[in-house]
């Protein structure tokens, strides 16, 4: 008897049944931009071989005015067709099921030749969009049948209409960015024609023997977004146009709200979906933040949806639903919503991947494979950077050890799921510390290694990580001075607080000092009135009139660092507004270009090149970076032993894991 009934139950879609209730939702990977279509057809193999019911690809443009940006992945000639039969025949050899996700990304495509219903210029888009006149409108129409038409012939399973996230056929359901006057514009009821007559014509096209899910945006987050009226009477209209399935869209890419980052609850927007259970006859899927089964299987079960969509969970483990199927639910890789190897790397012009899964997206350049020759290798550290080479290594069959001078594994994992937003980072420590149970690896915990100690191995990996930087401002060793690793340990900490640095750690500590104990990332109902979101149906575009209302802070904090540049440039791309966002919420005070003069009871001296001045504060919490720790490597050196360095100890970077954890699987795989 399976623990997961309903998200393991067969779903009937008339002339086709998905073997499970699993969606793997469309991911813009950058792997069809490549080129390499047999490394695209790898990353899609691995996940219907690892269970997916069905799967959608990235976003594939209908035409070149249509793309994400110039060179993005079409379906508008032959040679597409050809390219994309790589991908359905692998899934199919696999026994999966894929559908072409087909967007046309409207005002927000990154090219000058983008167009729009009304040239209205998106705010993520320096590029004014031109208006389509009539003629245009339907060539855009046309060329959306035309592209479904092509996946058919490619060997697609079906293909996903992508309707929702402020993308073209979003763009003409809201006044604000369809100011027409003709049968296109003005009612309700003439803005929504396009995202109809779209699957009017595209189920004309392809026949009743082909899915068609149709991505409808349930909230839009955005000033003047739909109401729950209009997103009912669209998905009534697209229902009757042909759509197999109605998949659920949450937010706009403008939106000032996050959707899918760490700090979103878990199933944050299933009460969205929900609204539109049992209005419309055909399957509804949910989506957005469903990173476990057990999460999934409650969310059917209490009849939120019919299906769920997991997209990074399954760049984080190809077998998920496998391993659920299984009862080793516990063994899948955790996504922890970070967005640093996924959409930052979108974001950023890279191939996509995953922080815990270097392996996704380079399925055919990073191959685990049974070593030739077994070696005795020990692993100085357990943080990520060690415990995934250690890992690795043990499962291609070398004999490991496993040093760390603390009584618990994680390293600085441990201090980072301490901060408010992420909580999932639990999941990760906990994941790393099942998969050593169910390992060869041996553990010495609460070692402080020497490097005689090393003799006996082969090889020796120093992952020791690092320490923190010494700022070298007088009277930093005062009472009320703490370091970074002292409060995300519980140390105790006064109200009025200065903290010096403002990189990644800098802003955690933040967000944990201005944080109640009871924050508001795993309390569903806090978290939306932190953010103004409120129920579509009462407040059009699903905010609220008054906007958000964040709780109180904590403590009264400022965030200094010495360079003269915006705080938390180097944060990350899909993300950094969020935290800066939240600590301004916070009213924490940001204050740049500043040299530490001296610190002592009354608080902490500064000086700028026009004044010098006392900020008057009750504790100094230093994150003024990190140095490696990698002290073996000179005597393993003289004694001539094979090391090598990863991690912190390689390159002090904040809170690397991303890169901790690649560097640990990568060397692991060649050695």
């Amino acid at each position: 008897m399976t623990s997961y009934p309903n998200l393991l139950a067969p779903l009937n879609l008339g002339h086709v049944t998905l073997k499970n209730r699993v969606l793997m939702g469309s991911m813009h990977t950058g792997l069809e931009e490549t080129g390499d279509w047999t490394r695209a057809a790898a990353f899609y193999a691995a996940r219907a071989r690892g269970g997916v019911a069905l799967m959608v690809t990235g976003g594939v443009g209908p035409n070149p005015e249509g793309a994400v940006l110039p060179g993005a992945a079409l379906m508008h000639a032959a040679q597409d067709v050809a390219n994309h039969k790589t991908i359905t025949k692998a899934v199919h050899a696999e026994g999966g099921r894929i559908a072409m996700q087909i967007l046309h990304a409207g005002r927000y495509a990154y090219a000058k030749s983008c167009v729009a219903p009304s040239a209205i210029k998106s705010p993520i888009s320096p590029f004014p969009p031109t208006e389509l006149d009539e003629t245009g409108i339907e060539k855009q129409i046309a060329d959306i049948v035309q592209a479904a038409r092509l996946a058919q012939d490619a060997g697609y399973d079906g293909v996903e209409i992508m309707g929702s996230e402020g993308y073209f056929l979003n763009q003409f359901l809201v006044t604000h960015t369809n100011q027409r006057t003709d049968r296109w514009g003005g009612s309700y009821e003439n803005r929504m024609r396009v995202p109809v007559e779209v699957v009017r014509r595209v189920r004309a096209a392809v026949g009743p023997n082909f899915i068609l899910i149709y991505r409808l945006s349930m909230i839009d987050l955005v000033p003047n977004g739909s109401n729950f009226d209009e997103v009912l009477l669209l998905a009534k209209a697209v229902e009757a146009a042909g759509a197999s399935l109605i998949n659920t869209g949450i937010g706009w890419h403008e939106a000032r709200v996050p959707t899918i980052a760490t700090s979103v609850p878990r199933a944050a927007f299933t009460w969205v979906t929900q609204k539109l259970m049992g209005h419309v006859q055909i399957p509804v899927i949910t989506s957005n933040r469903i990173n476990t089964p057990e999460v999934a299987e409650g969310i059917l079960s209490s009849g939120q949806a019919d299906m769920v969509s997991m997209a990074r969970p399954l760049l984080a483990d190809p077998d998920f639903v496998s391993k659920a199927e299984k009862g080793a639910a516990d063994l899948i890789a955790p996504c922890i919503a970070c967005n640093q190897a996924c959409l930052d790397h979108t974001f950023g012009g890279k191939i996509a991947s995953c922080l815990v899964n270097p392996r996704a997206c380079h399925e055919t350049t990073l191959v685990i494979e049974p070593t030739p020759s077994s070696k005795s290798i020990a692993v100085v550290g357990a943080g990520p950077a060690g415990l995934s080479a250690a890992l690795t290594a043990a499962e291609r069959g070398h004999k490991v050890t496993l040093f760390d001078k603390n009584s618990e594994i994680g390293g600085q994992l441990n201090l980072a799921k301490q901060v408010p937003g992420k909580e999932e980072f639990h999941g990760l420590v906990d994941w790393f510390q099942t998969r050593l149970k169910a390992s060869d690896v041996v553990q010495k915990l609460n070692h402080t290694v020497r490097d005689e100690d090393l003799d006996e191995f082969d090889e020796v990996i120093l992952a020791s990580g690092v320490s923190p930087r010494d700022p070298g401002i007088p009277g930093q060793n005062h009472p009320n001075v703490l370091t970074y690793i002292d409060v995300l340990q519980g140390a105790p900490v006064g109200e009025r607080v200065a903290v010096i640095g403002a990189g990644g750690i800098g802003f955690d500590v933040a967000e944990y000092l201005t944080h109640p104990d009871d924050h508001a990332c795993v309390d569903l109902a806090q978290w939306l009135q932190e953010w103004g979101v409120a129920d579509p149906e009462f407040h059009r575009g699903g905010l609220h009139e008054n906007g958000p209302v964040p709780a109180a802070p904590a403590r009264q904090v400022t965030l200094l660092q010495r360079k003269a540049q915006r705080h938390g440039k180097g944060l990350g791309k899909t993300t950094g507004w969020i935290h800066r966002l939240t600590l301004q919420r916070k009213n924490v005070s940001f204050i740049s270009g500043v040299r530490y003069d001296s610190i002592d009871a009354r608080g902490l001296q500064m000086s700028d090149p026009e004044k010098s001045w006392l900020l008057e504060v009750d504790t100094i919490v230093l994150c003024a970076g990190q140095i490696s720790d990698a002290g073996l490597a000179v005597p393993l050196a003289a004694r001539g032993k094979p090391y090598h360095v990863i991690g912190g100890a390689e390159r002090a970077a904040e809170l690397d894991a991303k890169r901790a954890i690649d560097q640990g699987v990568r060397l692991a795989a060649r050695l």
